[in-house]
């Protein structure tokens, strides 16, 4: 059987849909990026995708793996870090959704007390980090690097903009060699690792791009694979990872 895999994703006011019936307007709506489901599906697996009601053990227990997508900021509260400045000071405003952030970190750790396999994404990367008890730099500097590029071309997927380094022996550099370039869509990165991370790949200039946990099948990657063209090897080894899942839990699982 093709394994079933759970993704994240976020809840947006239905007001902000282009063309929506006005009666809807007071309304929420669930957003998932489809390239993420289409990527799993590519890669063999099913992809489920799920709401903010769906974070207790329950769930987990039924699925073989969690994808925990890009967004918007981590509320610092969860970290440690500094408040929100507003962008009129010259600072960055950040954009919360602490009920996507506990959710989120639920079915994280659910996941990881199960042993199932994770992937994060951008934010889903830096979710894993908190999780575990790490920290984020709340905005990054400009250190001849643009993580986060402004530039709105319409109908193109994000650029290969920058590298990524990867240490030897690790899951990352495994999946994706000693180098691979990169789209890069953030402004915060993972600062100091949480419980029994390992940071597996930066960019040049030091910005943590690979997290893992050794020993374990979890990764975190702070570009978006799913935006590629082409599908980049994450999602195979999910999938494959999840079919282990799958067949070693079978009663669990369903």
């Amino acid at each position: 059987m093709k394994p079933v895999i759970a993704i994240t994703g976020r809840r947006i006011s239905a007001a902000t849909l282009l063309g929506v019936d006005s009666r809807w307007a007071a309304c929420q709506a669930d957003m998932f990026w489809a390239e993420v489901s289409m990527k799993v599906a590519e890669a063999g697996g099913i992809p489920v995708e799920l709401p903010y009601e769906s974070a207790g053990p329950e769930v987990i227990a039924r699925v073989d793996a969690l994808v925990v997508t890009g967004g918007q900021d981590v509320d610092p509260e969860l970290w440690g870090g500094p408040p929100p400045v507003p962008s009129s000071t010259g600072g960055q405003m950040l954009v919360i959704d602490r009920r996507r952030d506990d959710y989120e970190i639920s079915l994280v750790r659910h996941a990881l007390a199960r042993g199932i396999p994770v992937l994060g994404i951008c934010r889903g990367h830096q979710v894993l980090n908190v999780a575990l008890g790490g920290t984020l730099v709340p905005h990054l500097s400009d250190r001849g690097i643009t993580h986060y590029s402004l530039a709105d071309v319409p109908d193109r997927r994000p650029d290969r903009e920058h590298q990524v380094d990867l240490e030897e022996g690790t899951l990352a550099a495994a999946l994706y060699g000693s180098r691979f370039r990169v789209n890069s869509w953030h402004h915060q990165a993972v600062d100091r690792p949480g419980e029994g991370v390992v940071i597996s790949g930066r960019a040049p200039d030091g910005v943590v791009e690979a997290i893992e946990l050794p020993g374990q099948p979890v990764l975190g990657l702070q570009w978006h694979p799913e935006a590629s063209v082409e599908l980049e090897p994450c999602f195979p080894w999910l999938a494959e990872q999840a079919r282990v899942t799958a067949a070693s839990d079978p009663v669990a699982a369903r």
